[in-house]
């Protein structure tokens, strides 16, 4: 049996929107029919074990069938918040062991911060995917701009802790590990800063060795679906807790475009971009 793909998403800046590309891949890969594990690392906030908590709750209550993740979500929350570190880190590894024998993907959402879980979970990491806002105030926390001419002067703190957590992995794997980052959340206006970040987060991508892919735009189909545990991967006949409209299928335009930047399966993008063609046609239908 081959080993489980381990995908972390991390960025040491908080409200990047880690939680919400981890849930939107999950379920669009466990749509592909792949088997999936979820691991949240972030001990106080949980928002990744309480999104699929409720996933269960509403399928309970309407009768709809979708994908689960195959590790229970309060496996990861026995990785408890006032545990000694030592404690947590061999718990984190009981838990990856389970998973690795259950599930094709293993994704890990990390907290916000430097925490010795979370560096762990970036030293097993085959594939890392950083949210990057589309602000200079996030790309501080990977790289450093002159403030006079906003040239790139050096890595910043999480660039250093991946490099780190590479070069761990690599000697004890020989094998390395591909590093993402996502333009999340791009806003429609700002074009001027917007050519600027851009500039240096290339420049940047060459210094320290990471890609660079579309997230997901701020769209409120992100965050209304939320509190039911489902995402745009999710509706179709049966599962409409919102009405649909056609900019629906734009954010699953973009869920697909994220997950073949990702480089996962084929049959991921052909489900999202089957489920894309009905809804779209639905509304088409309904407006002539």
């Amino acid at each position: 049996m081959s080993e489980a793909r381990v995908i972390v998403v991390g960025n040491e800046k908080g409200g990047a929107g880690k939680s919400t590309i981890a849930i939107h891949m999950a379920t669009a890969i466990m749509h592909a029919g792949a088997r999936v594990a979820v691991v949240d690392l972030d001990l106080r906030q949980q928002s990744l074990n309480r999104f699929f908590d409720s996933r269960r709750t509403w399928m309970a209550s309407s009768g709809a069938v979708l994908p689960t993740p195959l590790t229970p979500s309060g496996q990861a929350g026995e990785i408890l918040v006032r545990a000694p570190v030592e404690d947590q880190i061999a718990r984190f590894e009981d838990v990856m062991g389970q998973a690795a024998g259950l599930a094709d993907f293993i994704l890990v959402d990390t907290p916000g911060a430097d925490t010795a879980l979370s560096r762990k979970a970036h030293q097993s990491a085959d594939v890392i995917i950083t949210p990057l806002n589309d602000s200079f105030v996030d790309f501080d926390m990977l790289g450093q701009v002159d403030p006079v001419t906003l040239e790139l002067k050096k890595p910043s703190l999480y660039s250093e802790s991946v490099w780190e957590a590479r070069k761990v992995r690599a000697s004890a794997t020989r094998r390395m590990t591909d590093w993402l980052v996502l333009r999340n959340r791009l806003a429609p206006t700002e074009a001027r800063n917007r050519k600027r970040l851009e500039e240096r987060i290339e420049a940047l991508s060459r210094r320290v060795g990471f890609r660079v892919g579309p997230g997901l735009r701020d769209r409120v189909i992100y965050r209304e679906l939320f509190p039911f545990g489902l995402t745009i991967a999710d509706l179709g006949p049966g599962v409409r807790p919102v009405p649909v409209s056609l900019s629906h299928v734009a954010a699953r335009q973009e869920l697909r475009a994220l997950m073949q930047a990702v480089g996962l399966s084929d049959d991921a993008e052909d489900e999202i971009a089957g489920q894309e063609t009905e809804s779209g046609m639905e509304e088409l239908d309904k407006a002539s």
